[in-house]
């Protein structure tokens, strides 16, 4: 499991459809700097749901829209998993109630 405050560096994907578009190989010129603000721990069905489709508007980032910027060239997000798992996605939303950035994390 990835907690507040862990930093390290990720492949961000633009506007990410499904899981499947995180996984793919990434130009390294993708990969930035991140920092854990708040980790949203999701039911494997709603989980699912979420990483199926990337693009709908899902309350958990809106309720967490405001700690997610980019500050200092760090990509300041939440850590999406589901409960009892310790993959997830790393969501920067960017003031979207979507993951306008995210990228997956084993």
């Amino acid at each position: 499991m990835f907690e507040v405050g862990i930093v390290g560096l990720a492949y961000f994907v633009k506007l990410p459809f499904t899981v499947n578009d995180l996984k793919k190989p990434h130009d390294t010129k993708d990969k930035r700097q991140f920092r854990i603000v708040r980790t949203v721990d999701l039911a494997q069905i709603d989980y699912e749901n979420f990483i199926n489709d990337l693009c709908v508007d899902r309350q958990f980032i809106e309720d967490n829209a405001g700690v997610m910027r980019i500050t200092d060239g760090e990509y300041q997000c939440i850590f999406v998993s589901q409960k009892g798992k310790t993959d997830g996605i790393l969501v920067m939303s960017d003031g979207e109630d979507f993951p306008k950035y995210a990228a997956y994390l084993a």
